[in-house]
This record gives structure tokens, C-alpha cells and sequence, in this order.
């Protein structure tokens, strides 16, 4: 009986393979697969320059995968803020992303001591969150204070770009 569902399982898994190599390479992009639609690959093909409309075209294309990606703000942030709180917080910290809430809360618009204080107190276990004790495990009191006084200017930095 085992050697029968072990066969079974071989011709199925075969068959599978042989219907995924016949449709061509298998290819899981999830979300980014709507940005890159139906990809082709062509040796042959040669570089030709396409009319200004598709140019902007591309460049929407490249802008809605950087927002996708939380790498568009409208000022910059250290490459450390985007890496560990930017996926949760967004990019300026305002926990939202293309108008939609994160994980996180909004931090823009706190003071230095309140977020150095809470990162304190996330990282020893205080306040209960597992994602931020294991993001802040390993940093120590200075990188703290880094991120407190980096996100405690979010504020000023976009009041300063609106006007």
C-alpha cells in the first residue's frame, strides 16, 4: 500500500513539473507581478527608443513600485529608519502608506524624549510588542537616540516641504 501512494505521489509531482516546464518558467510575484506584468525574454531583441509617452508610462510604473516598496518620501530618511521601522511606521512616520494605515502607529510629530522612551522601553520588554524588542534587541542606547531624534524631525522636515 505505501509503495502505491508513494508511486502515486511521484507520477503526480512529474506530471506537475512536466505542466509548469510546458507553460514555461513558474513565477510567484504576488503583488509585484501586476507591476511587471506578462515578462518575455528575448535574446534577439534590440534596444529601440521608444515614443515620450511611454517614458511616462515607465515612470509610473517605477514610481507606483517604489511607493509599493515604502521608498518614496517627500524628504529623505536614513537608510537605518527605512531597514527596521519604515514597513510598520511608513516612510515619514505618519503609519500610513499610499493612504492606507500600517501596522504601526503614526510617529511623526513626537517629541525626542517620548520616542526615545518608548524605544527604552521596547527593547527591555516593558511594553509588550515582539516585533520591536526583537528589532531593538541589538541596538544600543546611541542607536536609540539616533532613531528618536531622526523621527522626533519628521514633522519639521514636512512642514518645511509643504510651504
Amino acid at each position: 500500500m505505501k509503495n502505491i501512494i508513494a508511486i502515486i505521489s511521484t507520477v503526480i509531482v512529474v506530471g506537475l513539473m512536466a505542466y509548469t516546464f510546458s507553460n514555461g518558467r513558474a513565477f510567484q510575484g504576488g503583488e509585484a507581478a501586476k507591476f511587471f506584468g506578462d515578462i518575455k525574454v528575448d535574446n534577439n531583441a534590440q534596444v529601440n527608443s521608444q515614443p515620450a509617452e511611454n517614458e511616462n508610462l515607465e515612470d509610473d510604473k517605477i514610481r507606483a513600485l517604489r511607493d509599493k516598496a515604502g521608498n518614496n518620501s517627500s524628504f529623505q530618511v536614513s537608510n537605518a529608519y527605512k531597514s527596521k521601522c519604515a514597513s510598520c511606521h511608513g516612510v515619514d512616520g505618519s503609519g500610513l502608506q499610499n493612504g492606507k494605515k500600517l501596522m504601526g502607529p503614526g510617529l511623526i510629530g513626537q517629541s525626542e524624549e517620548k520616542l526615545y522612551t518608548d524605544l527604552v522601553e521596547f527593547k527591555a520588554g516593558r511594553k509588550e510588542n515582539l516585533i520591536m524588542k526583537g528589532l531593538l534587541i541589538n541596538l544600543s542606547d546611541e542607536d536609540l537616540k539616533e532613531y528618536a531624534k531622526e523621527i522626533s524631525q519628521f514633522k519639521a522636515r514636512r512642514d518645511a516641504l509643504e510651504k
